[in-house]
């Protein structure tokens, strides 16, 4: 088995590094790059866009043809991870949560026409976009089938109304995708459809604070009391919402696993640093067997979480769903980021508690890994049932999909 990357992705891999090294990692530690979320503040985002652009990085999971890098899910993968060494790195280079996944799904499914008024904006970065689908109980979370919010039929579209939250980037959409109920048939009961900030007919009920560093746009209450969206604006066809998720939503949970290995290798990385200096009772850190316990086991917690996401990639690259690869990889890079995280803290003590590195700001990050896009716990459901159906099989060589 060649593990290697051919010579393209490798040189795009070295190329994002060095581009995180030398225009992004310098911006952690100017308090004036930062905005009161504690993400990357918008000026410093658009100097550093521009570069990534004038760079060729940029958009890469979107076709050369509607103006990103083409890159396969192999490619993305080796590239995320080098974005994200840094905490503000995704986003510069057009490839974070959740514009990420809202243009993989419109360059796949989107008409000519939708892709040209939705698609276009974002792969340019002149708007950025939202996926509405996760709702207040008891409407649907991790099930989309409990989805309440409702479209009714009207002359020539739809009027929608219901409630969602959690709503990651809402803040800041100007082009949305809505889930919404237009039957109570239980495999094409859901529909998916897009309108624009500017249309009336709902509005942001609170941008909800949350425990970690958020996303620009935060995460955010929605209402729709009337919304009205043409026919035209509707994703794929009415009663196709079920797969428009299964499409979106497989991809970007391994995107996500791409872009927490970045983060993982980040902790080690200062943890590292910091034992290789430090003395204590007239030992360096780096030499108590402690010390290296907690590093190899971090290090090949990564190893493992990289090997299961780049095979997940693999599959989707030769057009399998790959929903154990992806479940796999899920449960080990979100306990992997946590892991490495509080083994850096430990390891760098008060240093690593403290705001003088980012180790704190990937503390506080990382605990939403083992939630978003299904809990930890589903994706141990979809195992162990893919487990029930294949038997010893699960585990068969070359299987890529479940």
């Amino acid at each position: 088995m060649d593990f290697s990357l051919p010579p393209a992705l490798d040189d795009i891999r070295l190329r994002t590094r060095a581009f995180v090294a030398d225009h992004i990692l310098p911006l952690e530690q100017d308090p004036g790059a930062r905005d009161e979320h504690e993400n990357i503040a918008e000026p410093a985002l658009a100097r550093i866009r521009a570069l990534a652009k004038a760079q060729g990085l940029w958009s890469p999971q979107v076709p050369l043809a509607l103006g990103g890098m083409g890159l396969p899910m192999v490619g993305q993968a080796a590239m995320y991870e080098e974005a994200n060494r840094s905490i503000f790195g995704p986003v510069c280079f057009n490839c974070a949560a959740p514009d990420d996944g809202n243009m993989r799904l419109l360059a796949t499914v989107g008409t000519d026409a939708q892709k040209a008024r939705w698609l276009a904006p974002i792969v340019s970065g002149e708007v950025r976009s939202a996926f509405a689908m996760t709702e207040p109980a008891p409407g649907g979370g991790s099930d989309p089938a409990m989805i309440r919010t409702k479209a009714v039929r009207i002359a020539g579209g739809w009027r929608i109304s219901g409630r969602k939250w959690y709503i990651t980037g809402a803040g800041v959409a100007a082009h949305i995708i809505l889930m919404a109920r237009t039957s109570d048939d239980p495999r094409k009961g859901l529909t998916a459809f897009l309108f624009h900030k500017d249309q009336p007919g709902w509005e942001i009920v609170r941008r909800i604070p949350i425990m970690g560093p958020e996303e620009h746009g935060g995460h955010c209450e929605l209402a729709f009391d009337g919304l009205e969206v043409s026919d035209a604006d509707v994703l794929m066809g009415v009663g196709d919402g079920l797969k428009v998720t299964q499409i979106r939503l497989g991809p970007a949970r391994l995107t996500h696993c791409m872009r927490w290995l970045g983060l993982s290798k980040r902790c080690l990385e200062i943890a590292q640093d910091y034992v290789s200096q430090r003395e204590g009772f007239g030992i360096r850190l780096a030499d108590r067997e402690s010390v290296q316990i907690k590093l190899g086991q971090a290090a090949s917690a990564i190893e493992i979480g990289r090997l299961l996401t780049m095979k997940a990639a693999w599959a989707l690259d030769n057009g399998n769903h790959a929903k154990t690869e992806v479940s796999m990889a899920k449960v080990q890079v979100a306990d992997t980021l946590h892991l490495c995280a509080d083994t850096a803290i430990q390891l760098c003590g008060a240093k690593g508690y403290s705001k003088d590195t980012v180790l704190e700001w990937i503390y506080r990050y990382a605990r939403q890994a083992r939630l978003v896009d299904g809990a930890s716990e589903v994706h141990a459901m979809v195992l162990a049932n893919a487990y029930g159906r294949h038997g010893d099989g699960f585990w068969s060589w070359g299987r890529a999909d479940g």
